[in-house]
């Protein structure tokens, strides 16, 4: 289901600067009017619970994550983990929007390692998401 929804050009800047250039630790992604996917916020704040804290608690949202974590293997390393929040809390038409519009912000939003759709805080707690990308 496509909704029509468009990307802006800077949702696809910034994520290149979080990949690339590292100037950010997370991104968090909002739908404007209905409309256009903008760039609601981005962060250099490495603290797990200040991305957390960043996403609404009664409204949808799309972010971005560059986990670091320590392999078992050895050595660190960074994955970047692609969250769509939809909280139960949220309004239906909301959710319906986001859950419409994610393929045309996923698509241009190239080296993404690991997608996690959450509807509660239990589901992006960092244990979670750290579970998911090992199991990559």
């Amino acid at each position: 289901m496509s909704t029509g929804v468009a990307v802006n050009d800077a949702c696809v800047e910034a994520f290149q600067d979080l990949k690339l250039g590292k100037k950010h630790k997370f991104i968090v992604y909002r739908i404007e009017h209905n409309e256009e996917i903008v760039v609601d916020q981005t962060s250099t704040d490495a603290d797990y619970d200040s991305f957390i804290g960043a996403l609404p608690e009664n409204d949808c949202r799309y972010a971005i994550y560059d986990l670091e974590f320590e392999h078992p293997d050895g050595g660190t390393r960074n994955k970047i983990v692609f969250i769509a929040w939809s909280p139960d809390t949220a309004r239906i038409r909301s959710k319906m929007i986001y859950a419409g519009s994610k393929d045309a912000l996923r698509r241009k939003l190239v080296g993404i390692a690991q997608e996690v759709q959450a509807t509660d805080l239990s589901e992006v707690s960092y244990d979670s998401v750290l579970e998911r990308v090992m199991r990559v």
